[in-house]
């Protein structure tokens, strides 16, 4: 690479500069020196190609990062060769770009070895009823887990005997290649990233570390839960391989369908019918609530269906706080269907001295029709 003129001149940008900046000041400059608009201008071709040797170290974090702390020796294979003789890299003993980038970001993996890699998070479906969401339950369940394995303790193998430095990556558990100007690291093939290899696995889990066990496991399934609550049993999931640490299991809760109230938050919503008496003269009626409480609703006289009475503090606890939801009782006026004899007597009376003042709502709507009708035909 051009180690006379700085990337950022090149491109006309402050070193402060964005990535949008730079994108458009390369592109303003790539359609200004193009060959295609400057046949025959050698100066211009050399112009191009600088650019785009500019760009292509600026617009990469990595490649950008390494220039701006050691200039143009980052990408030379015998150290520093830039401006000033290298100023600014210290001892100057970088061979090759994969070890300035150890230097700056701890090298492509993290340096030495690869950690063990965290067990896998698992998830567990569990359905409760609505009395149990309200009340909170502690249960027992079982569920098959990937657990360490006994005998070789995790370890992969067998007892007695011990694992030897991969041969390949001299347990740095990570191969280099040179590809042109960049030496790329990848985990190593071999021992998988471990920088240790097997020589005799263990039979109970063929050198995995781990094996399939069921395991009963408690869960606390706190008041107010509702439908996808996820409760989070901290390192109960997958064992992790060669005696990595395990995941989390996650329970999801969901909560069965009931027979009186239907939820929305932490309100209770059910339909209640009443006679066409009770909703005329008015009265009461009694509802169980899930708190075990029976719960008095007042009943006021000419109720009307689809009407929502609300009883305060009587619908589901707020999760992990205080207090709770109300319980809301829609009304459904229920029209008689099967009389007796004397109660059509009664019926029949109580039609004879009707006005229509008894119910304004169906006065008020053939009034309306009476005169619409009028309005017709005159």
């Amino acid at each position: 690479m051009s180690a006379e003129i700085d990337f950022y001149e090149l491109l006309e940008v402050e070193r402060t500069a964005d990535d949008k900046t730079i994108k458009s000041a390369f592109r303003k400059l790539a359609m200004r020196y193009h060959p295609d608009k400057n046949p025959g201008d050698q100066d211009a071709e050399a112009k191009f190609k600088q650019i785009n040797e500019a760009y292509g170290c600026l617009s990469d974090p990595q490649k950008r990062a390494a220039y701006d702390r050691f200039g143009h020796a980052a990408f030379q294979q015998g150290g520093p060769g830039g401006p000033g003789g290298g100023a600014g890299f210290g001892d100057g003993n970088f061979s090759d770009l994969g070890d300035i980038f150890e230097t700056i970001f701890g090298g492509f993996g993290g340096g030495g070895r690869q950690p063990a890699r965290r067990g896998a998070d698992l998830r567990y479906d569990l359905e409760i009823s609505l009395e149990e969401a309200f009340h909170g339950k502690n249960t027992e369940i079982s569920v098959e887990i990937s657990q360490a394995c006994e005998p070789c303790a995790g370890s992969g193998a067998t007892p007695g005997t011990a694992t030897r430095r991969c041969n390949m990556c001299g347990g740095q558990g990570k191969v280099r290649a040179q590809q042109g100007f960049f030496m790329v690291e990848r985990t190593c093939p071999t021992c998988g990233g471990r920088g240790e290899v097997i020589e005799k696995p263990c039979k109970h889990c063929h050198g995995e570390g781990r094996v399939d066990k069921p395991q009963r496991l408690e869960v606390e399934v706190p008041p107010g839960v509702d439908n996808g609550t996820r409760i989070r049993l901290a390192g109960k999931g997958e064992a992790g391989p060669f005696g990595a640490p395990p995941g989390d299991l996650y329970i999801f809760l969901h909560v069965a369908r009931h027979k009186v109230f239907e939820r929305d938050g932490t309100t209770l919503l059910t339909r209640a019918p009443i006679s066409f008496t009770t909703a005329a003269l008015g009265g009461s009626i009694e509802l169980p609530g899930l708190d075990g409480a029976k719960h008095v609703i007042e009943i006021p006289a000419g109720i009307q269906s689809g009407k929502q009475l609300r009883k305060r503090g009587a619908g589901m606890p707020v999760l992990q706080g205080r207090g709770a939801g109300d319980l809301v009782i829609e009304i459904h006026v229920e029209t008689p269907t099967r009389l007796s004899t004397r109660q059509r007597e009664l019926l029949r009376e109580f039609q004879e001295t009707e006005t229509g003042e008894e119910c304004p709502q169906s006065k008020g709507f053939f009034e309306r029709i009476r005169d619409a009708w009028n309005d017709l035909t005159e």
